[in-house]
């Protein structure tokens, strides 16, 4: 199975932006680290990351990356609240795909509140940091062996 966390915009200013909702740390910093941890505990799993300011190149990306062996874990960024697009894409893709966020979205801006793309994926974890993450891969991992 390959697992593709993508990453949407301004998640590439990770460590500079906002320090205090987003903390220090940057996809360079973690996604190296979630790798290793699923490397030493399921190890015939392969973690792919992707990032994109462009929803096209978001959209782009979930199409073809989808089918059999793949699932997704995505954290669009302001996306979430104003992408009709990416919420399209996910809604016709076949893999599972599981939404995640940094931030506790429900505790912010009434307007990062409500997911255009929350109909269509598995679940949601908001506000757990990085932690957030890795759940999200042992989520999709369960579901796939359902």
């Amino acid at each position: 199975m390959i697992i593709h966390i993508v990453h949407g915009a301004n998640l590439d200013r990770l460590g500079i932006r906002q320090l205090d909702i987003y903390g220090s740390n940057t996809l360079e910093d973690q996604v190296p680290i979630l790798k290793g941890w699923l490397d030493k505990y399921w190890p015939n799993v392969e973690l792919k990351s992707f990032q994109s300011n462009i929803e096209g190149e978001i959209i782009n990306y979930l199409n073809s990356n989808d089918g059999p062996g793949n699932a997704f874990i995505i954290n669009p960024g302001a996306f979430t609240h104003t992408s009709v697009a990416i919420s399209d894409s996910v809604a016709g893709i076949q893999s599972s795909v599981l939404e995640v966020h940094l931030s506790h979205t429900y505790a912010r801006e009434s307007h990062r509140r409500h997911s255009l793309l929350a109909d269509y994926t598995c679940g949601t974890i908001s506000g757990l940091g990085w932690i957030g993450y890795r759940l999200g891969i042992e989520a999709l991992l369960s579901i796939d062996d359902d």
